[in-house]
């Protein structure tokens, strides 16, 4: 079978009616059963019903581990292999070291629903955003930063593909920055839907914070590696994970470098495990050489065994 890497999307990534493909699933419906009784959420429902508790941080990051965690378990009814690495894009980073065994699925509930009350408390919703920058290198996002960073916190905190990085901080810096990104080339900027400013200094107290949750969490060597968001590298020592995870919380997702990082080991097929295909749509425009996949049907499964 050929070998691959699995990537598990993260916040952003929800919708309304995202698991109607699996919707027939015992398996899907048994997880997302599992997710509800530990942690007194009807997280099926929030996925098949309109509602606007989709969207609110303290629902969306147990609700897409689980979704994440599912669409895994069905991967592996069908007998895939486990993946030669895997990676997550900040929350999903979290399937990703479920998936790899770090710690269980019900640890990780309760690890990412700590993880979103942390977030967020940390910055009052009117007080914080972040904003999508279009069409300008990662360096002179950084540079406009560094030259903003007098009038208060802005940092650029993902760097999801090149040519798309996004910025986190204070509400009204990000708002007002957005004619200087404009002005210096960029072909959009926009301030994304978000009320919490992810993995910016802003975020350092909750940091702490979920460190010291942490501590109280048994995790495990997982049984493939997993590249985390804050070095790009894989580690191997259950404590280096754990730091990984407090310092992703504050500082930026290297998305682009980790995917560099894992193509440079000559695999190319990569597997979007979930709804969406914002892992799949960026990973094309940083390897053009490699094979995408969103695993968001039984049918895409189908279509990853016909090229292994």
């Amino acid at each position: 079978m050929t070998d691959f890497i699995a990537l598990f999307p993260g916040q952003g990534s929800q919708s309304i009616g995202m698991m109607q493909n699996f919707a027939t699933s015992r398996l899907v419906k048994k997880t997302f059963d599992e997710a509800s009784d530990i942690l007194n959420t009807n997280f099926w429902d929030m996925v098949n019903v309109e509602n606007t508790d989709i969207n609110q941080t303290i629902n969306t990051q147990p609700l897409m581990l689980t979704v994440g965690i599912a669409t895994w378990r069905v991967l592996k009814e069908n007998n895939i292999n486990d993946p030669s690495f895997a990676a997550g894009h900040s929350l999903g980073e979290f399937s990703a070291l479920v998936a790899a065994k770090v710690f269980t699925f019900e640890s990780g509930l309760h690890i990412v629903k700590k993880r979103a009350e942390l977030m967020q408390n940390a910055v009052p919703s009117d007080k914080g955003a972040m904003a999508a920058i279009l069409g300008l290198k990662d360096s002179e996002v950084i540079n406009i930063c560094n030259n903003l960073k007098e009038k208060g916190v802005i940092e650029a905190v993902n760097f999801n593909s090149p040519g798309q990085v996004v910025v986190a901080g204070e509400k009204k810096l990000v708002d007002s920055s957005l004619e200087t990104f404009k002005a210096a080339g960029a072909k959009r900027a926009i301030v994304l839907p978000v009320s919490v400013p992810s993995h910016c200094s802003l975020m350092k107290e909750a940091a702490i914070e979920f460190k010291e949750f942490l501590t109280s969490v048994n995790f495990a060597k997982p049984i493939f590696p997993v590249v985390q968001n804050f070095e790009a590298i894989a580690y191997e020592n259950e404590e280096r994970i754990k730091e990984g995870l407090f310092h992703q919380l504050f500082n930026p997702v290297r998305w682009t470098q980790s995917i560099e990082f894992m193509s440079e080991k000559k695999l190319n097929t990569f597997l979007e495990i979930g709804p969406g295909k914002v892992l799949t749509s960026l990973g094309k425009r940083i390897n053009r050489d490699s094979k995408n996949i969103s695993i968001d049907s039984i049918d895409s499964i189908t279509e990853f065994k016909g090229i292994s």
